[in-house]
């Protein structure tokens, strides 16, 4: 069964229904192995805004430009 074909049926469901279902598949994700994309004991850097001072200013301007 395709996912085209369980979403008609899927979208019927109350709400509670939908959140159990989420948490169904996310427990069974969460036993395959091979699903994280991440590599244990390795270290991976993040950019960060932190010590970019004109960061906050850029932000600021496309906010107001938004506006």
């Amino acid at each position: 069964m395709t996912i085209t074909e369980l979403l008609p049926a899927i979208r019927q469901l109350p709400a509670l229904e939908k959140l159990r279902l989420i948490r169904i598949l996310a427990e069974e994700l969460d036993t395959v192995e091979d699903i994280y994309p991440l590599q244990p004991h390795k270290v991976y850097y993040l950019a960060t805004p932190y010590d970019s001072y004109g960061a906050g200013r850029e932000l600021m301007s496309a906010l107001q430009t938004a506006k």
